[in-house]
């Protein structure tokens, strides 16, 4: 090839855009909160890629990069590579695994997402807090923090700022139980097998779980990892139920005010098309549901169970730094107040509706 030719072929190649370099950006956050869990394991992955994410989009060096050319990548991440890693969640569980929990604990777990989801949704709403932020944080104490406020934010078509602030609000709120809870556990009378439930129906995020149960020896590892994936199965219900809502607020804003083009999603300042309705199941979400059937098959060898499981972590660790990358601290402060009583009040409610249910059921 002559040195003409080289010029000429250089020219035509497209320069590197699109989701390119947040992608980039996500996998070096990825590998950083790899490094942040290896030098102190009590941080979970999932909460330093949180962190760093935001840290990112702050740093006087990497804010106009996070800002300009990396935000198509890192807005992605936040949302496919999220889907992604919830379809693999689904491989975690095992219907054999809730069901030898017995029905008093699943009525238990039911009472306790409810109960959590109801409260904190109307707190949030009476707060006045903006957008979908009440019903995001929400859904991210009663079922399995940053990766349910995900699940929800895509079936509901959230703003990428209330996902980032909910996903902030959570992750810092899971991360304090890490310390918060096993300080409790004596004082509150649990034995090993009560303070695992306890923790595994009150904390946010399954790798927080983990942190904050194995204080408490084996089998309080198991059952709180027992009883939180219990309420990762209720994941489904909820984004089902978010979705036809939203279908039947496009239906009525279609045939009023919304106009040919767009309708509001009700206190959201994101918008569906008409004509586009979301799925009453999305497809991750049916893929979820589908991985769990496949888990309690039994057909796949501990070896795909756990590459998938790796897979998973490594998915979501790059969704929630490009989550939040998105997060704008001077926006969250100008809420921050009335954001973290929310955060408090649904943190009273999940831990004392968890306890309660725990003492009742043991």
């Amino acid at each position: 090839m002559t040195l003409r030719e080289r010029a000429t072929r250089t020219r035509s190649l497209p320069p590197l855009g699109g989701d390119a370099p947040g992608l980039l950006l996500a996998a070096a956050g990825v590998a950083a909160a790899i490094g942040v869990h290896a030098a102190v394991p009590a941080v979970p992955k999932l909460t330093a890629a949180v962190v760093l994410g935001m840290a990112a989009a702050h740093l006087p060096g990497l804010r106009p990069v996070v800002r300009g050319v990396a935000r198509p990548g890192l807005s992605t991440a936040g949302k496919r590579l999220m889907r992604l890693g919830i379809v693999l969640l689904g491989l975690k569980l095992s219907l054999d695994d809730v069901l030898g929990l017995g029905w008093a604990t699943v009525a238990m777990v039911l009472a306790v997402v409810a109960a959590t989801f109801a409260g904190t949704l109307w707190l949030g709403r009476r707060l006045g807090l903006p957008g979908d932020q009440p019903l995001l944080v929400a859904t991210g104490y009663s079922i399995c923090g940053a990766s349910a406020i995900g699940a929800v934010s895509q079936a509901a078509g959230s703003e990428e700022e209330d996902v980032a602030s909910s996903v902030a609000l959570v992750t810092l709120c899971g991360t304090l139980a890490i310390a918060v809870l096993p300080l409790l556990q004596h004082p509150l009378g649990l034995g090993e097998v009560e303070f695992g439930r306890w923790v595994g129906a009150s904390v946010h995020d399954v790798g927080q779980v983990v942190a904050t149960a194995q204080t408490g020896g084996t089998g309080a590892l198991r059952e709180a990892v027992l009883v939180k994936l219990m309420r990762v199965v209720l994941l489904a219900p909820l984004v089902a139920g978010v979705a036809v809502g939203v279908r039947r607020r496009v239906r009525w804003d279609g045939g009023n005010a919304a106009g040919p083009d767009t309708a509001d999603t009700g206190g959201s300042q994101s918008t569906v098309k008409i004509g586009r309705r979301p799925p009453i199941v999305p497809l991750f979400v049916a893929g979820f549901l589908a991985m769990i059937v496949l888990r309690t098959t039994g057909v796949l060898p501990e070896r795909a169970l756990t590459l998938a499981g790796d897979a998973q972590e490594l998915l979501l660790a790059a969704a929630l730094f490009g989550l939040g990358s998105a997060v704008h601290l001077p926006t969250m402060v100008r809420t921050g107040g009335r954001l973290a009583l929310l955060g408090l009040g649904s943190w009273v409610v999940v831990a004392g509706v968890s306890y309660a249910g725990v003492l009742v059921t043991m």
